[in-house]
This record gives C-alpha cells, structure tokens and sequence, in this order.
C-alpha cells in the first residue's frame, strides 16, 4: 500500500482559507494518498515553533516529506515553519507581489485580517440569516414572505446543510420544506408554496444513497427502505418537473456546488464572507 503524505493547513487565523484552497490543490492528484491537519491561530513564535516540530514528526513517522499550505501573514513565523523541513506552499505569495506593484503600495501584514469583523451590518445579517435557516428549518415556520430562497425536497436530500451553508457563507435567508407523503400524493405544489413560486428550488437524489442516508437516522423503518425512497424521489420530481421549478441532483454535489447553482439560477449575487 501506498504511503501516506502528511498535510498541514497552516494560518495564523481560522485557517479556513489554507485549508479551502490547500484542498482544491490536492483533489488535482487522483491516487496520491494524504492525511490532512489543520493548525489554526499560529500567531506567535513559540507556536510556530510547535507547529514545526509537529510537522517535522509527522514527516518522520510517515517517511515522506510533509507539505504545509500556510496562510500565516509574519515572515518570522514563515521562517520558523520551514525549518519543519515541508515543501512550503505560501497560498499568498504568487499574488502579493504583482498587486502591491499594481496598487502602488505594499501590503499591511496584519495577523488574523482575513477573518475579522470589519462590517457590523454584514456580521449582523450573516447571524439573521442563520437565525433565519434554523427557525424555518423542514417546514417548522411556514412564513415565507421575508426568505431569499425556499429548497424543495423530500426528507434527507440535503435541504438543511444548504440552507445553514447559504446562511453562514453568504448572509442568505434560506428556508426549506420537506415534502411529506400526502404532498407527494398530489399532483401540485402544496398550497402553501404557491405564492413563492419565484423563491423556489428543488434538490433531488438518487434513490438508493437516500436509502444509505435514512438507514443512518432511522434503521430498518419503513422510511428508510428502498421502494419507499424510490417512490418519494420520482413522485417529487414528476411534481416539481410539472410545476416548473428547477431541481439539481444533491448525489455527487458539494454543498458549495449547490448553493452556487442556487444563487445563480436565482438570480441571487452575494459576496461570501
């Protein structure tokens, strides 16, 4: 069996951007085999230190050189990271250079930055949005009049996760309603969907990883068996199809493929956060 490749994602922050792009880069190496660590706030020498004698023992047990994507802003801390002895990838560097030399000025290496509240009215929708997903969540508030988007979908087709995603990434009100068995007898939308129509977006999935999915919740329920999920899925796209409303297969999609699909479909332009 092939070895395994250490990676760290390295930031003096949340390291969510090290590791975001450190995993679009790594997704690019079909068969390579890597275990991934994240290490976040490494905001001072004595840190950066621990971080590099964790990086050099990891090099050592796996005997292969270690990779770090690093994302920390202090050249010091840099410095102190290499000597870990890991290919080095500073997710930065190709970019810094080429726009302070557009811009005119060089950059303000200010630790943690990325991930700052520097706009209240931002932060505060971000946590109205996800206020929003959670009290509209699977149908529990059906007062729809203030949401950006409403998903449509049978029960564990992934409405819930878009929906906190959308909310938290983007500051969307996202709602989602499951459709229920006596929906689906239906050959129409349910009664209260009709006049948000515009606000509407279905998700469907292959049956049989629905099936894996409701076996996890509810083992051996009639819920989770196989026609039952078959049935649901094809009464929900037959209805959906009927009325018009966009689906998208929730089967091989990222969360993040979903809501951009949803935004755009929608018409909705949010910067991420």
């Amino acid at each position: 069996m092939d070895a395994v490749r250490p990676v760290f994602y390295v930031s003096d922050g949340t390291g969510i951007t090290a590791e975001t792009i450190g995993h679009s880069l790594l997704t690019q190496f079909a068969g390579v085999r890597f275990a991934t660590d994240r290490l976040p706030f490494v905001d001072s020498p004595d840190k950066a230190r621990e971080a590099a004698v964790r990086v050099r023992a990891a090099g050592e047990a796996a005997g292969l050189r270690p990779i770090v994507v690093n994302s920390c802003v202090d050249a010091e801390l840099n410095h102190i990271l290499a000597d870990s002895g890991a290919l080095m990838l500073d997710v930065f560097a190709p970019f810094i250079a080429p726009l302070e030399r557009e811009l005119g000025q060089g950059r303000v290496a200010q630790v943690g930055r990325a991930h700052g509240i520097v706009d209240f009215d931002t932060y505060h929708r971000r946590i109205n949005a996800m206020n929003y997903a959670l009290t509209h969540d699977d149908g529990m508030k059906l007062d729809y009049s203030d949401a950006d988007v409403i998903l449509v979908a049978v029960s564990r087709a992934g409405k819930t996760p878009t929906c906190v995603y959308l909310a938290l990434q983007h500051g969307i009100k996202a709602a989602n309603y499951p459709l229920t068995p006596e929906d689906l007898e239906s050959e129409h939308l349910p009664a209260k969907l009709r006049a948000f129509r515009h606000k509407l977006f279905g998700l469907t999935i292959d049956p049989q990883r629905l099936q894996q999915i409701r076996q996890e919740r509810r083992p051996n329920s009639r819920y989770a068996q196989l026609d039952t999920c078959k049935r649901e899925v094809a009464q929900a796209e037959m209805m959906l199809q009927r009325e018009g409303v966009e689906m998208l297969s929730t089967t091989h999609a990222s969360i993040e493929e979903i809501s951009s699909r949803v935004m755009k479909y929608l018409g909705i332009n949010r910067e991420m956060f």
